[in-house]
């Protein structure tokens, strides 16, 4: 009987801690491996490499330099910006600054010359003149006589052979040349009686006119479209000497990042192509954990917290925080029929570690906590 008590007592046992195993909580827990973000950084203009000042395992600081190319002709390039960009603001500024007191009192004297020589034109000439020309032509006349009277003797007396061929040749010279300045004055004393012509008039006209605006000019200054196109040209010369400036800045690349140099792959005298990632820094600053979650276990969301546990420091709990979770599965076939096999698919995600720890590298094995209700020994 106490045999049989005792055989019943067992199996009361045995059933309880079987339904006590059964409804136990078993918190979920995936692996995986410490990771860092891999930078590459490189320049965007290239060229033939002067120094490299690191190399592979050592750790650098944000905003150390870690390689240099040469500059080739890019000063040169620079020095002609700079006197482009100086020709450009003198000419921009001269015409915002318009024309000199000078320039236009000039044209001034030059119009108020214009208009004077069109008074005289239209006026035509003054008695005055007239007079002087009559005198004048009288005078010619007088001289023309008197060498005419004087030809005629002489002339007289050579037929006579009491003159010299030289005397007649003279008299004879004498009086074509006061004949000649006697027509002269006549033709000077008809034009001041003609008055002056009117094609002259017109074109005293046309240039008085061309003067009077081009002092206008003067005196309103440079157009606006005139000026906002040198202010467009000191923009253009600029700009120029940026791009320049931006590319001589990148002869030099420095690190964007506290990390550890993971690979070099260039030393002094080798090309370097344009936007060619050349270095591989890891940033061990955010480091986070890539591990893989079950299907029927992917109740969790993005900025989910959770604790990780790393296995070189089993007593310490660093915090993580969800910042990826795949929408697709992995491991498993595209055709699952049973539930069994639906079990199997997982889904990658990705675990940010908050509050770095100079303890962590990368490589590290990893455990992830993703329910918090029962304590981690």
């Amino acid at each position: 009987m106490k045999r049989i008590l005792g055989l019943i007592v067992l199996a009361a046992v045995l059933i309880a801690a079987l339904i006590l195993s059964q409804n136990r909580y078993v918190p979920l827990k995936v692996s995986g491996f410490l990771e860092a973000d891999d930078i590459r950084p490189g320049s965007r203009v290239g060229g033939r490499v002067k120094q490299v000042l690191i190399e592979e395992g050592q750790s650098v600081s944000k905003g150390e330099l870690l390689f240099e190319l040469e500059p080739y002709d890019l000063l040169e390039r620079r020095a002609e910006a700079v006197a482009g960009l100086a020709e450009a603001k003198a000419n921009y500024e001269k015409l915002v600054a318009g024309f000199r007191t000078e320039e236009i009192a000039k044209a001034q004297a030059q119009v108020d010359q214009l208009k004077a020589r069109l008074t005289l034109l239209v006026n035509g000439p003054r008695q005055q003149e007239i007079d002087s020309a009559v005198a004048e032509l009288q005078l010619a006349d007088a001289e023309y006589r008197l060498a005419k009277a004087k030809q005629t003797r002489i002339e007289t007396l050579f037929a006579k052979k009491s003159a010299s061929k030289d005397e007649l040749d003279t008299a004879n010279t004498e009086l074509q040349a006061t004949a000649a300045r006697k027509e002269v004055r006549q033709k000077a004393l008809d034009l001041l009686k003609e008055g002056t012509r009117i094609e002259e008039i017109e074109e005293a006209r046309a240039k008085l006119k061309q003067a009077e605006e081009d002092w206008q000019l003067l005196k309103n200054g440079n157009r606006r479209e005139d000026i906002a196109q040198a202010k467009a040209a000191v923009n253009k010369a600029e700009a120029s000497l940026q791009v320049i400036d931006d590319q001589i800045q990148e002869l030099k690349v420095f690190s964007p990042l506290d990390g550890t140099i993971e690979a070099v792959t260039l030393q002094p005298g080798d090309l370097v192509g344009s936007n060619v990632p050349v270095i591989s820094i890891l940033d061990w600053n955010h480091l986070w954990v890539r591990c893989y979650v079950p299907e029927n276990h992917l109740d969790i969301h993005i900025d989910q917290e959770v604790d990780v546990t790393i296995d070189s420091y089993p007593d310490k709990v660093f915090k993580g925080r969800v910042t990826f979770v795949s929408r697709q599965a992995e491991f498993v076939p595209r055709n699952v029929q049973t539930p069994e096999e639906r079990s199997k698919q997982v889904f990658r995600i990705k675990v940010r570690i908050e509050g770095q720890d100079k303890l962590l590298r990368p490589g590290m094995s990893a455990d992830v906590w993703l329910d918090k209700k029962d304590t981690r020994p």
